[in-house]
């Protein structure tokens, strides 16, 4: 590509009052950690964007990275040259020229410096005439173009832009605190931690594994749902719970049809100790109303009733269709649907309680030891940390 620089212009963080400037400091420290392995860029913070200076690095491959970065809304190519009229339209026939895919176009040029002898309007005539005397390809089309050329003409130099590309949105991970995510190996829950980590909140997960029914490739499948999560919210911590225990106990213990409704109030139990630990100020899950027993309203509000963390469900309202297309887009999917069963698939009732009542899981509860279960759970988790390179490192309970 042509461009010399990228300009990353701010979305929702534009908004912000008087704390705007920490969302952009936090932002700006996120790009440079992800940019870190480019090692010639230039980062240059102002009020309203960054400016990279490629400094000869690939475009294509730093619009890559940035395009998984929460808080950025969009990214500019742009060339800089000078002032003379020349020098302006050789820039614009650079970038129209760059652009093959498009086929129609349009000029947006302003003066910065008032004393340019040549204003806005007649800049937008000379130069769109100048892209249609040389690309015979392109139309002029000033309501919805493929290709829109911004043309800044500053004091000492002009910034010409080329075409748009859409950032992740959002805001800057770590902006909004730390969630606990429930993490199972299925489309729904990585979506959720997706969207999670887009309101700017660190998301560590918890992962339920029943050794000898689950087995190594369903924990492999966990990871490399973990590995992907990692491109777009940074280092993600996962938390492997062993819940084998706990399950026999539920299958020996609790009428089958209210099994499930046990299983995910302790993992609830287990989940909200290791957001304590780990300083999580709320819990989420992959749940979408109504899509199996366990999402009913009724079921959440009986498995809601063993926590006083909030419960995040960014899924609520979708249908399966539509978390599976987030799921494309972010490229979990093909992982997820790897034939390896998780935990809740293991003592599957044929006929689960969809309307589970709270005092009859209270009393079923009484049949079981929950604070020894949830206890021997939580200090048998195995804590990994998905990093940059990709690399697991096995952590201690103590991290």
């Amino acid at each position: 590509m042509i461009y010399d620089y990228l300009v990353v212009r701010f979305g929702e963080i534009t908004l912000k009052g008087k704390n705007k400037k920490q969302f952009v400091v936090k932002l700006e420290n996120d790009v440079r950690d992800k940019l870190r392995k480019f090692a010639s860029l230039e980062i240059k913070r102002h009020f309203d964007d960054l400016e990279i200076k490629l400094n000869h690095e690939t475009a294509d491959d730093v619009l890559a990275v940035l395009k998984k970065v929460f808080g950025i809304q969009n990214i500019w190519p742009a060339i800089k040259v000078g002032t003379d009229i020349e020098d302006i339209r050789e820039g614009v026939l650079r970038i129209a020229n760059q652009e093959k895919s498009a086929e129609t176009f349009k000029i947006a040029a302003r003066r910065k410096d008032k004393r340019y002898p040549i204003h806005g309007s007649e800049l937008n005539q000379d130069l769109g005439g100048t892209v249609l005397k040389h690309c015979d390809w392109l139309h002029v089309d000033v309501h919805d173009p493929d290709l829109r050329i911004r043309v800044d003409v500053g004091y000492h130099e002009t910034h010409i832009y080329g075409k748009e590309v859409q950032g992740a949105g959002g805001l800057p991970v770590g902006a909004s605190g730390k969630v606990m995510l429930l993490l199972s190996g299925g489309i729904d829950s990585p979506v959720a931690a997706y969207l999670v980590a887009k309101r700017g909140a660190i998301v560590e997960a918890v992962h339920f594994q029943s050794p000898p029914y689950t087995s190594d490739r369903a924990k492999q499948k966990v990871i490399d749902l973990a590995k992907k999560l990692r491109e777009y919210g940074g280092k993600f911590v996962l938390h492997l719970v062993p819940f084998t225990e706990a399950q026999v106990a539920i299958r020996d213990a609790v009428p089958e049809d209210y099994r499930i409704t046990i299983m995910r109030r302790l993992m609830f139990r287990i989940a909200e100790k290791q957001a304590a630990q780990r300083g999580a100020l709320a819990l989420a899950t992959g749940e979408s109303l109504g899509q199996v027993a366990s999402q009913t309203l009724e079921s959440m509000n009986t498995i809601n009733a063993v926590t006083n963390l909030p419960i995040l469900r960014p899924l609520i309202t979708m249908d399966k269709i539509d978390i599976a297309k987030i799921a494309k887009e972010i490229d979990t999917y093909e992982i997820s649907i790897r034939p390896y069963e998780d935990c809740c698939t293991i003592f599957l009732p044929k006929a689960p309680r969809t309307r589970p009542d709270r005092n009859h899981a209270a009393r079923f509860e009484q049949k079981l030891d929950v604070e020894a279960l949830v206890r021997e759970a939580v200090d048998g988790i195995e804590t990994i940390v998905i990093d940059e390179d990709a690399q697991e490192d096995v952590l201690s309970q103590l991290l």
